[in-house]
This record gives structure tokens, sequence and C-alpha cells, in this order.
């Protein structure tokens, strides 16, 4: 079972991260279809979605002569809830900062 940190790994490939944000905005899309505008080989887009698919981000589904692929919701819900865990921890970082701010300008309002 892929991890998070195969996820963000996947997705630190610019090419890899372009066609996950393709298939979230344009859906389900056959491997042809990827490959129509990004500019490197099919074989090349073929290796990146197997990395993606091995990492658990989009899944396959063949429809007699096409490869489908879409990204699968549970690799986005498990990003969100991760990104949600480590919210808390900035915002009272920030609130912390503000109020140290605060304290540290003059009666007038300068520092």
């Amino acid at each position: 079972m892929p991890t998070l940190p195969d996820t963000f790994a996947a997705l630190g490939d610019a090419t890899r991260f372009a066609i996950v944000e393709r298939l979230l905005t344009e859906g389900e899309l056959s491997a042809g279809n990827l490959n129509d505008g990004v500019g490197i080989s099919a074989p090349a887009v073929s290796r990146h979605l197997k990395v993606l698919r091995e990492a658990g981000i989009v899944v396959r589904r063949i429809d007699k002569q096409r490869r489908l692929y879409s990204v699968r919701p549970q690799a986005v819900l498990a990003i969100n809830r991760w990104i949600g865990s480590h919210r808390a921890f900035w915002e009272a970082s920030l609130d912390r900062l503000a109020a140290a701010l605060d304290r540290d300008l003059e009666p007038d309002g300068h520092a």
C-alpha cells in the first residue's frame, strides 16, 4: 500500500503534477489524450502514469483498446487530511508571531 511520502515523491515531478492537475480538472482521460500538449513522448507519459499508479494517485481502467486514467479520491483525501492536521500548528504559530509583534510595537504604533 502506497504511503503519503510515496504520494508526495510522485507529485514532486512537474510532469506528473501536471498530469494529475489535468485529470482533476478534466476528469478521466485516455493515455493518448494525456499525451497531447505535454511535450514528451508517449512512452515517457506511460512511465509517468506508471509511477502515479504505483504511488496510488491514479487508477487505470481498460476500455477495449484504450487505457483511461483518473485520480483516486482516496489519494486526494489523504493529502487533505495531512494538510488539515498541520493547519492548526501553522495557525497557532502565526498567532504567536502576531502577538509577539504586537507586544514589540511602541504605544504610538511604530517599532
